[in-house]
C-alpha cells in the first residue's frame, strides 16, 4: 500500500508523546523497514532512545543511518538537535558544540528552537559558547516582532539574552505583554504561562535565582500549553532546577533536590541528572 509506512511513523510519535516508549519504537522500526528515509519515524526513534535514557544508541542509531535521513528535508536538521543531546546528556559538550558548528553555524533555515536551545542547555550547563549566540540572534532578526506561537517567542527571547542584546530583549518583553491583551489561544496561554516563563529567564539570565524560581515553579506542569514535545519542554524544567539549586534560598535547594528526585525516577539513566544531584548536594 502505498505511503503505508507514514502512518507508522506519524502514529509513533503520538506514541511516545503519551509515554507508551515501547510500542511506539515497535511502530517506528516497522515505518522505516517500509521506508528508510521516513524521517519522521527516524525523528520518533530519537525521541524513545532520549526518553528511555539511552545515550550510546541514540548516537549509533543516527550515525549508522546518516545516509537515509540527511537526505530529507530541512527536519533533518531537528535531527542533529537530538544526536547533539545525548552527547550532552554524556557530558561530551565538545561533540554537541561541533554538531552545532557543523549543522547549524552560518544557517538562516536551521531552526531557532533547536540552535537557541541547544545553546542555553549548554550554558546552563557551564559551557562556554563563545559568540555561538551571535549567529543564532541573527537567524531570528525578522521574526523579533511578530508574535505567533509562544514556544517560538520563547526560544526568539532566549537568542536575544544569550547574545546579549538588552534592547531587542526590552521590545520582545514588551511585545509579549502587549500580546496577552488580544483574543485567541496563544494570546492566552502567553499571560497564564509564556509571559512569566520568559520573565524568569530574564531574571536568571539577571543572575536573579530566586526571582526565577519563584516565576518559574507556579507554572512548571503547564508549561506543555505553549506546545513542543517532551524532550524540547524539557529544558524548562533543566531551567528550574538549575536556577533552584543556583538560588541563595534553602526552600529553593530543597526544591531543587525534589525535582531531581523526580527527574530520576522518570529517567533513570541520565548522567546529567546524577551530575545535577551531586551539586544540588552540595547545597544542603
Amino acid at each position: 500500500m502505498p505511503l503505508y509506512g507514514y502512518l507508522h511513523g506519524m502514529h509513533a510519535f503520538g506514541l511516545v508523546e503519551t509515554n507508551f516508549y515501547s510500542q511506539a519504537e515497535k511502530s517506528a522500526r516497522k515505518a522505516l523497514e517500509l521506508n528508510s528515509r521516513d524521517i519522521w519515524a527516524t525523528h520518533a526513534v530519537c525521541h524513545v532512545l532520549e526518553m528511555e535514557g539511552k545515550q550510546e544508541e541514540g548516537i549509533s542509531f543516527l550515525s549508522n543511518t546518516l545516509q537515509d535521513w540527511t537526505s530529507c528535508n530541512l527536519f533533518a536538521g531537528h535531527c542533529y538537535w537530538h544526536w547533539a543531546l545525548y552527547h550532552m546528556e554524556k557530558g561530551d559538550y565538545s561533540a554537541a558544540l561541533d554538531i552545532f558548528d557543523s549543522q547549524y553555524r552560518g544557517r538562516k533555515d536551521a531552526f531557532i528552537t533547536d540552535t537557541s536551545s541547544l545553546l542555553f542547555r549548554l550554558n546552563m550547563e557551564g559551557v562556554d559558547v563563545a559568540d555561538r549566540w551571535d549567529d543564532t540572534y541573527q537567524m531570528c532578526q525578522g521574526d523579533l516582532e511578530e508574535r505567533v506561537a509562544v514556544f517560538k517567542d520563547v526560544h526568539l527571547l532566549l537568542s536575544c539574552l544569550g547574545a546579549k542584546q538588552q534592547g531587542s530583549t526590552k521590545k520582545m518583553m514588551e511585545s509579549l505583554r502587549s500580546f496577552v491583551s488580544e483574543e485567541g489561544t496563544q494570546s492566552t496561554v502567553a499571560k497564564e504561562v509564556g509571559v512569566p516563563v520568559c520573565e524568569a529567564l530574564v531574571a536568571y539570565d539577571e543572575g536573579d535565582y530566586a526571582r526565577a524560581v519563584e516565576l518559574m515553579a507556579p507554572v512548571r506542569y503547564r508549561v506543555g500549553s505553549i506546545g513542543g514535545s517532551k524532550a524540547q519542554l524539557d529544558l524548562f524544567h533543566l531551567f528550574l532546577i538549575h536556577a533552584a539549586i543556583k538560588s541563595p534560598e534553602t526552600r529553593h535547594h530543597q526544591l531543587a533536590r525534589a525535582l531531581l528526585a523526580e527527574r530520576k525516577a522518570l529517567k533513570e539513566n541520565s548522567p546529567m541528572t546524577d551530575r545535577m544531584m551531586a551539586a544540588a548536594s552540595v547545597t544542603v
